[in-house]
């Protein structure tokens, strides 16, 4: 029966992110997952997709502390009273315009700005954010792209990874496909016939295949370009319809603001 092989957060997005082996839900998805982000002072994000040396930030979340450290540059802790409600600024994430984040400290914001070498902000999810899931405006979500979670199967990326190595290609890591669950003893690509999942007494709905972008061709612990793999090769068997982008992994939405993850659960598929 196909189960919980790994459960990852990412705190800070396009940070580096850690694996746990149990993970609550609240109302925007895993608890703790990508609550920050990184921004310019007019508000506009930093990604590792125009700044990949964000995959050096080293996060983890410890004892109610957001701890983050860079190689050579420095590291910080926030603490509780730090992320208490302070003033709010505007940013937006693609589509989603307009929304109320909550500034962190100096101390965060000049260890981005000299990884970035252009001034940068540390911002949060707070009490002012809201942010509805543009298809199930019932849910939540916090800096993510655009859904609260990701499922990977394992079958799925040794599938890949035998069309990597038959282009006589190097494999590559789940890490490179950012997942918050790894799922094993399915099928490849069974992840994308679900339409609904329960996972102890956590409950999901399918909301579409996630649609790959240059991220995953960037060395996820250093943000060095490696070349156009796996996209190329996703590209000739893995087409969203209509020629859109290429497709790895489906996208989640919770279906109830509470729950819990463990690793060695099993996954059910409830339709």
């Amino acid at each position: 029966m196909a189960h919980v092989t790994r459960l990852r957060v990412y705190p800070i997005k396009s940070c580096r992110g850690y694996d746990v082996s149990t993970a609550s839900l609240d109302a925007r998805g895993l608890v703790g997952d990508r609550r920050y982000m990184v921004v310019r002072p007019s508000g506009e994000p930093f990604t590792q997709r125009s700044h990949p040396t964000l995959a050096q930030v080293e996060v983890r979340l410890a004892a109610g502390q957001l701890v983050v450290s860079a190689a050579g540059i420095g590291e910080f802790t926030l603490s509780d009273e730090e992320r208490a409600d302070a003033a709010t600024m505007v940013t937006s994430v693609w589509s989603a315009t307009g929304l109320q984040a909550h500034a962190t400290t100096a101390t965060a914001d000049d260890l981005f700005s000299t990884l970035l070498g252009t001034p940068a902000r540390l911002l949060r999810v707070g009490a002012a954010f809201d942010r509805p899931v543009k298809t199930h405006p019932s849910a939540q979500v916090g800096f993510a792209d655009a859904y609260p979670a990701l499922v990977i199967s394992e079958a799925s990326l040794a599938n890949l990874n035998d069309h990597l190595i038959k282009r006589n290609e190097e494999p590559v890591a789940m890490e490179r496909f950012r997942p918050n669950l790894v799922v094993g003893s399915c099928a490849a690509f069974a992840e994308d016939q679900w339409q609904r999942i329960q996972i102890a007494d956590a409950r999901f709905q399918a909301a579409g295949p996630c649609e790959r972008c240059i991220m995953t061709t960037l060395d996820p612990l250093t943000g060095e370009r490696l070349g156009p793999e796996p996209l190329r090769t996703l590209a000739t068997y893995r087409r969203g319809g209509s020629g859109s982008g290429v497709i790895f992994g489906q996208n989640l939405v919770h279906l109830f603001p509470a729950g819990t993850l463990t690793i060695g659960e099993p996954v059910s598929p409830m339709e």
